[in-house]
């Protein structure tokens, strides 16, 4: 992914099917300096983690 469209996503209030090694996440905020996503999985809120932009995939509609 991009890293304009996962700054699309983490600002939109809209729920987007976004993946990271194939495990469903939501991106909190992308770091502009360092092209990484703050992100968690859907299943497991309190298991936060930096990730490179480019390990993200978006799929379809939700």
């Amino acid at each position: 992914m991009n890293k304009q469209r996962a700054k699309e996503i983490a600002a939109s209030p809209v729920m987007a099917n976004v993946t990271c090694d194939g495990i469903p996440v939501y991106i909190q905020h992308i770091d502009d300096d360092n092209d990484m996503a703050r992100i968690y999985p859907l299943d497991q809120p309190e298991q936060e983690m930096s990730v490179p932009v480019a390990s993200l995939r978006e799929h379809g509609e939700y």
